[in-house]
């Protein structure tokens, strides 16, 4: 019975590799480690950037995520822009067409520079220039606000260790010396 489901297996696997398409990321660019500069005049599709920063003078026609690095756009992202563990900054007169997401770090806006819909700042900040414009909604998570769950569960570890340490205390006699 094994002889016969190995060849089938076989053919099987040759077919879905014969099939399989390699996929074509000509002007996506992931970088780890290095930073994504776009130079003026220049475009790119999606930037992904592990501990790393972009920087787009040219144009993002999709979409920025960076991990651990900062975002400048000093021109025009046409999609969203997630930042982790970094900043958002756009130049002035720069614009992001989306949304831009960030976590534990500042979304700052230079003079006459627009976000398409949505900004969400999670435990971190927006600071925006009076004319900046913000088409849709403003989310911001301050930091303070992960620390009060944190807190709490501290507290609670503390009180389940002490509770524990008490009985063990309980249940041994102490003595001021040995008994004889």
């Amino acid at each position: 019975m094994k002889r016969s489901t190995l060849p089938i297996l076989l053919l099987v696997l040759a077919t879905a590799l014969a099939i399989t398409r390699p996929a074509y990321a000509n002007r996506d660019i992931v970088q780890f480690g290095n930073d994504i500069v776009v130079p003026q005049g220049e475009s790119i599709h999606d930037a992904v950037c592990f501990f790393c920063s972009v920087q787009i003078d040219g144009t993002a026609d999709h979409d920025i995520v960076v991990f651990f690095g900062s975002t400048r756009i000093s021109t025009r992202a046409k999609h969203d822009v997630v930042d982790f563990f970094g900043d958002v900054r756009l130049g002035n007169g720069a614009s992001i067409e989306h949304d831009v997401v960030n976590f534990f770090g500042t979304v700052r806006l230079g003079d006459n520079a627009s976000i398409g819909n949505d900004v969400v700042a999670m435990f971190g900040d927006i600071r925006a220039s009076d004319s900046a414009s913000i088409a849709g909604n403003r989310v911001v998570q301050p930091f303070y606000l992960l620390l009060i769950p944190l807190g709490i569960l501290a507290l609670i570890i503390f009180g389940v260790v002490e509770i524990i340490r008490r009985v063990r205390f309980n249940r041994y006699p102490v003595y001021p010396m040995p008994p004889r």
